[in-house]
């Protein structure tokens, strides 16, 4: 539990960065304050992931119970071909969670009044030990640290590294969820208990039941989430990413928002591309969503008084699985660097060894990714 007379860190960004961030940081004693800029929850957003190592120490880090219940476990790996048939069969057993279950619990292991929700950063300066944030609103938040964990086109990033921006690495995420009940037994039977795939040519198809909106686990209660990469040219993401309301997004789609003709689009590609059984799920998704397949690393995290983590600081290929946990990782090597540590040369020294764990180890992966990347969908 943080102290009322601890430092300060103003965390940028409410995802599961900035939430990892925040009880990590509470747990070593600081005060903490997120500053989110939509004004509603995220927990629509996101799909399934594997629930790894280190989101788990990050839980157990921070004081946060681990969701052990709101996993669904796969037995198999299994990869079809375009007709339906098993075409290789892997005992691999693993615990699939949900986006919205790990954001969930960290947002309620949090006191009221540390989220504030609906504020949007704008810049900050730093005078000696102090960091001062300038919020749109007029607010103004004095701090001994600024953590960017405002997500992959982070505007702390913009400040500090204005010529960093992330690279389109030339293809796109299709996903989806759809309820379980929704499916009918054919589909289900296929899927159940399997962590699903069909590599094609320049494409990859994967799918596997996560939790249900409310986190049940129960048959029947569930979701099954699916990814589809597909290549798509640099000329036709604007189309792709202006959604129904008009609005251009850049680079990502949040479920709802895609317009018809280009869910129409998707549906059509499954029945021409995809194994029956998955052809059937992407047609069943009422609101798919997407995402560019973006690269990112960059070379600083540590600033003086200001820090960049989770994807602000590196992008990683879905491919890793380990985006979540890469900023579990980061937040909670943060906090245990300044456990203690809060002024004068232990400071810049302790931020110091942080950041160069930290760049080697997004380093590494953001490797990781391109090289799975070039794998599965050959070169661009």
């Amino acid at each position: 539990m943080s102290d009322v007379s601890g430092p300060l860190a103003v965390v940028i960004g409410g995802s599961v960065g900035g939430l990892f961030t925040a009880t990590a940081l509470r747990a070593a004693g600081w005060r903490v304050k997120v500053f989110e800029q939509s004004p509603n929850d995220l927990d629509s957003r996101g799909g399934g992931i594997v629930l790894q190592a280190p989101i788990e120490r990050a839980f157990t880090f921070g004081g946060v119970p681990v969701p052990r219940d709101a996993g669904v476990d796969s037995v198999d790996r299994i990869y079809l071909d375009e007709h339906d048939r098993i075409v290789q069969r892997l005992h691999m057993p693993q615990t699939q969670t949900a986006w919205n279950v790990i954001y969930t619990a960290l947002k309620r292991a949090l006191p009221a009044g540390v989220v504030h929700a609906g504020v949007s950063f704008e810049r900050f300066a730093q005078e000696g030990d102090r960091v001062i944030a300038h919020f749109a609103d007029g607010r103004v938040e004095q701090a001994d640290l600024l953590v960017g964990a405002d997500g992959g086109r982070s505007n702390v990033r913009a400040q500090l590294l204005p010529e960093t921006r992330p690279a389109y690495a030339g293809y796109v995420a299709w996903r989806g969820l759809v309820d379980e009940h929704l499916l009918p037994d054919t589909v289900l039977r296929v899927l159940r208990d399997r962590f699903t795939f069909q590599q094609g040519d320049a494409h990859l198809f994967l799918t596997y039941l996560v939790p249900g909106r409310d986190g049940a686990i129960e048959p029947g209660k569930r979701r099954v989430n699916w990814v589809w990469y597909r290549r798509l040219a640099a000329d036709r993401l604007p189309s792709l990413f202006l959604a129904q309301d008009g609005t251009q997004r850049d680079g990502s789609l949040p479920p709802g928002a895609m317009r018809d003709d280009n869910r129409l689009e998707l549906v059509d590609a499954g029945r021409r591309m995809l194994a029956p059984t998955l052809a059937a799920l992407v047609d069943a998704t009422q609101a798919p969503f997407a995402q560019a397949i973006l690269d990112l690393a960059v070379d600083r995290m540590a600033f003086g008084r200001a820090v960049l983590l989770g994807d602000a600081a590196c992008l990683v290929r879905p491919h890793t699985a380990a985006g979540v946990a890469k900023a579990a990782e980061n937040a909670v090597g943060l906090a245990d660097a300044l456990r203690g540590v809060v002024h004068g040369p232990a400071f810049d020294a302790a931020l110091s060894r942080w950041e160069a764990r930290q760049l080697a180890a997004n380093a590494s992966l953001s490797e990781l990714g391109i090289s799975l990347g070039t794998r599965i969908m050959g070169r661009a």
